[in-house]
C-alpha cells in the first residue's frame, strides 16, 4: 500500500511514525466495519446477540490491544473489547465466530456470551461477564510472572462502573501492595448501562478514588486520541517494566451508541449529548489527519477501506456457512480431569501411635509441597512465625517451602481466591491451595470468584483449568456460633464442576487432600473442625502416596438391616448409634461418602439392594441438604429395593447458635440418629 511519501516510516507526528499511524487506521476501521456487521446480524437475527459497541473508545482499545505482545504477555479483556481483541491478534473470522456463537469460536465454542472475545492460545483469556472480576486474575497471573522471574505483563480492561466493585479495590491494593507488574486499563465513558458516572464513583475521573495507594502509578488520558493514548501506555508500561508496582491507565472516553442492543439510550440522553458524541468519534478525526498530514493519499486510504470491506466479508461468508455448537457434545468439559487415584490401604490398627485428623492434613501438605516446586498457598492468618492458621494446620509450611509459595493474604476473600485463580494461568502445573476464609461461614464475599472457577474448564472448552483446592474448615460442635459454626456443602455441591470433599477420618483427610492437589480444576476441601484433633478420627499413619480417588465411598461398618449414608463428623455418630443397635440385634451397614460430589450412587445401592432400608445423616440443615440429593435418587434408582421410605436427620432449619446448650439443641447427635434407626427398623 503506497502512501504519499517514499519513505513514510522515517517521518512521524507526536513521536509516532506514519506507518504505524496508517496502520492503526487499518486496524480501526476494520474493527468498525466488523461492528457494523454485528448490528447488522442483529437486525436479521442470525447471531451477534449480545453487542456492547466500542465506537468512542477506539483510542484506548486500539492502543491496548497493540501494547499486547501475543503469546507472551496476558490480556483480559471485557465485554465492549472488540477493536482490543482485533489489534491484540484475534482475527476478524474469529471476531464473527464468537459473534455468531459457532462451533468453532476460538473463545469457547459458542459456550459464553457474544462480544466476549478471548484466544487463550496467544493468552488472550476467556473473561467471564462478572464485571471487573477479572482484575483479580490478572493480579494472580501476575504474581506468577513475579515469582518466576518472567517479563510478560498482565493487562486488564474494564469500564468505569465495574470499579465500583469492592474486588477492584481489593486487585489494585493487593498488586500494590506485592507490586506486581499490572497494568490496570479503565474506558471511562460516563455511564453505567444509564446510570451515570456521577451516581457511581465519587470522583467522575474514577482513578482518582485510588490516589492514596502507594506504588500505584495513575496515568489519565483521552480515550478519544490514540496519541495520547499511546503516550500513556507507554509511561504505564515504563512504569510497571521497572518493577515499581502496578500501573492504573484511565481512559476519558464517549458512547457513541446506546450501552448494547438491548438498551434504548434515547430514554436517558438527550438529543445534544448524543451529538457532542458524535462530533468526538476517534476514527474520524483520525481520518481526517491522515489526510491531512499526508500519511496517506485519498487513493491509497480509499484502497485501504476497500481492502477492509472485502476481509470482513470474506470473513463473514466462512463462518456463516461453518458448523454451529454440536449439542451432543454440551457435557464435554463439564469437569476438569481428576487425578487417577489407586486408593492404598490404611495400615492395620496395632495399638502405636495414631494420625490425628489436623496432622494428617499438615503432614499432607508438607509431602505434596515437597513433591513438586509449583505449589502454593496463601490464606488470611496462614504463615505467621510458628503460627499456621487458627487451627494450625498450615503451621510449618513457609518455614520450609520459604515465603514466595506460602504467605498470607490480606483478610479479603474474593482476592484469595480470585488470585488462585489467576495464578494458575502462568503455567499448567500450577497448583494452588488456599484457605479462602477463616471459617467456612466467611467465604460468602468470594461466592463469585467460586461460581467463576466452576465452570472456567467447560467456558473455554477445556483451555484453561484452575487447579485450585479451596480449604475450609467446616461445621459446629465447637459452641462457636455465627460465622464459626455454619456448614456450606449443599451450597457448593449445587455448582456444576466443583468437587466436594469431606473426610471423617485422618487417613481419608490425607488421602482427599493429596488426590485433590494432583487433580485439575477445583476441589472444596472441607475440613470438620470439631475432628482435627479428635482421637476417635485418629488413624495408624499412612503410606506416603496414600490417595483416595473422589466419589468411591468407604463402608465403615457392615451390616444387613438398615443403611446408614453420612459424611463428616455424623459419621462418628452414626457409628456409635450402629453399635448400639447391633445389642438389640439390629445390624446396620454405615457408609462414608466421603466425597459428595461426586458421590458414590452404585455402594449406596448395593448397600440398600442388601438392606432395603436406607438412613442418610449429615451435619448441615434438613431442608435442601445434600441429604435430600441422595433420598432422591434412591427414590428414582433403588425404589424396588426399598422396604421403608427413605429418612433423613440433619441440623433444624436454623442457623447454628453459640450457646452450647441451644447448639446441642440444633445440630444432630448420636440420640437422633439412633432414634431414627430404631424408627426405620421397625417401619
Amino acid at each position: 500500500m503506497s502512501t504519499a511519501h517514499t519513505h513514510p516510516g522515517a517521518l512521524a507526528h507526536r513521536g509516532v511514525s506514519f506507518e504505524t499511524i496508517l496502520d492503526w487506521y487499518r486496524v480501526n476501521h476494520q474493527g468498525r466495519l466488523l461492528e457494523d456487521r454485528a448490528v447488522g446480524y442483529i437486525k436479521k437475527a442470525k447471531g451477534w446477540s449480545y453487542h456492547a459497541p466500542f465506537a468512542g473508545h477506539d483510542g484506548i482499545q486500539l492502543i491496548l490491544g497493540k501494547a499486547f505482545r501475543s503469546g507472551k504477555d496476558f490480556l483480559f479483556p471485557y465485554y465492549r473489547d472488540l477493536l482490543t481483541a482485533l489489534a491484540a491478534g484475534v482475527t476478524p473470522e474469529e471476531i464473527v465466530l464468537n459473534g455468531l456463537s459457532k462451533e468453532g469460536d476460538v473463545a469457547g465454542g459458542g459456550r459464553h456470551m457474544s462480544n466476549h472475545f478471548a484466544k487463550p492460545s496467544v493468552r488472550i483469556q476467556n473473561v467471564s461477564s462478572c464485571t471487573g472480576n477479572h482484575t483479580l486474575h490478572a493480579v494472580g497471573v501476575a504474581r506468577g510472572i513475579k515469582h518466576y522471574g518472567g517479563d510478560e505483563v498482565a493487562f486488564s480492561s474494564q469500564g468505569e462502573s465495574s470499579t465500583s466493585e469492592g474486588y477492584v479495590f481489593e486487585a489494585l491494593n493487593g498488586a500494590s501492595r506485592e507490586r506486581l507488574p499490572v497494568v490496570f486499563v479503565v474506558q471511562n465513558n460516563g455511564y453505567g448501562i444509564s446510570v451515570p458516572v456521577t451516581e457511581q464513583s465519587a470522583n467522575t475521573v474514577v482513578s482518582e478514588n485510588y490516589r492514596g495507594i502507594k506504588d500505584l502509578l495513575i496515568v489519565n488520558v483521552d480515550g478519544t486520541d490514540h496519541f495520547d493514548c499511546h503516550r500513556g501506555m507507554e509511561e504505564a508500561l515504563a512504569y510497571v517494566r521497572s518493577g515499581a508496582g502496578p500501573a492504573l491507565l484511565h481512559a476519558q472516553c464517549v458512547r457513541i451508541g446506546a450501552h448494547s442492543n438491548s438498551d434504548n439510550h434515547l430514554l436517558y440522553r438527550d438529543e445534544e449529548e448524543r451529538a457532542a458524541a458524535e462530533a468526538q468519534d476517534p476514527l474520524r478525526r483520525l481520518r481526517a489527519l491522515v489526510l491531512e498530514l499526508g500519511v496517506a493519499t485519498p487513493e491509497a486510504l480509499a484502497a485501504l477501506e476497500a481492502s477492509n470491506e472485502r476481509a470482513v466479508q470474506a470473513a463473514c461468508d466462512a463462518v456463516e456457512t461453518s458448523p454451529d455448537p454440536d449439542p451432543r457434545g454440551v457435557l464435554d468439559f463439564a469437569w476438569a480431569p481428576a487425578y487417577e487415584a489407586p486408593e492404598t490401604p490404611t495400615p492395620a490398627d496395632d495399638g502405636g501411635e495414631k494420625w490425628k485428623l489436623r496432622e494428617a492434613i499438615n503432614e499432607t501438605l508438607h509431602a505434596e509441597f515437597a513433591r513438586s516446586e509449583h505449589t502454593f498457598l496463601w490464606g488470611q492468618d496462614v504463615a505467621s512465625k510458628d503460627k499456621g492458621g487458627v487451627f494450625n494446620v498450615t503451621k510449618g509450611l513457609q518455614q520450609a517451602f520459604g515465603r514466595g509459595r506460602v504467605f498470607n493474604a490480606p483478610i479479603a476473600e474474593d482476592y484469595i481466591v480470585g488470585t488462585a485463580n489467576g495464578l494458575c494461568r502462568y503455567r499448567p502445573d500450577i497448583h494452588v491451595v488456599i484457605e479462602a476464609a477463616q471459617f467456612a461461614d466467611y467465604v460468602w464475599p468470594a461466592m463469585e470468584q467460586m461460581v467463576e472457577m466452576s465452570h472456567d474448564y467447560w467456558r473455554t472448552k477445556g483451555q484453561f483449568s484452575p487447579n485450585v483446592v479451596v480449604r475450609l474448615s467446616s461445621g459446629g460442635y465447637i459452641g462457636g456460633g455465627l460465622y464459626h459454626s455454619q456448614n456450606v456443602e449443599a451450597i457448593f455441591s449445587h455448582l456444576p464442576g466443583v468437587r466436594v470433599v469431606v473426610p471423617s477420618f485422618a487417613d481419608d483427610a490425607a488421602g482427599l487432600l493429596r488426590t485433590a492437589i494432583r487433580s485439575q480444576g477445583m476441589t472444596l476441601f472441607l475440613e470438620p473442625k470439631f475432628l482435627y484433633n479428635q482421637p476417635f478420627a485418629a488413624t495408624p499413619r499412612c503410606a506416603p502416596e496414600h490417595s483416595v480417588p473422589f466419589g468411591r465411598a468407604r463402608v465403615r461398618r457392615e451390616g444387613k438391616d438398615v443403611t446408614v449414608v453420612s459424611w463428616g463428623t455424623t459419621v462418628h455418630w452414626s457409628l456409635r448409634a450402629a453399635q448400639k443397635m447391633s445389642r438389640e440385634g439390629v445390624e446396620v451397614e454405615v457408609i462414608d461418602l466421603r466425597s459428595i460430589r461426586p458421590w458414590d450412587v452404585e455402594t449406596v445401592a448395593a448397600s440398600v439392594r442388601k438392606t432395603g432400608r436406607l438412613l442418610v445423616v449429615h451435619e448441615d440443615h434438613i431442608t435442601q441438604g445434600f441429604g435430600a440429593e441422595v433420598a432422591a435418587t434412591a427414590s428414582r434408582h433403588m425404589f424396588e429395593w426399598l422396604d421403608a421410605p427413605v429418612y433423613r436427620v440433619g441440623a433444624k432449619d436454623i442457623p447454628v447458635p453459640f450457646s452450647r446448650i441451644l447448639e446441642r439443641a440444633t445440630l444432630p447427635y448420636e440420640e437422633e440418629v439412633y432414634e431414627a434407626l430404631v424408627e426405620l427398623a421397625r417401619y
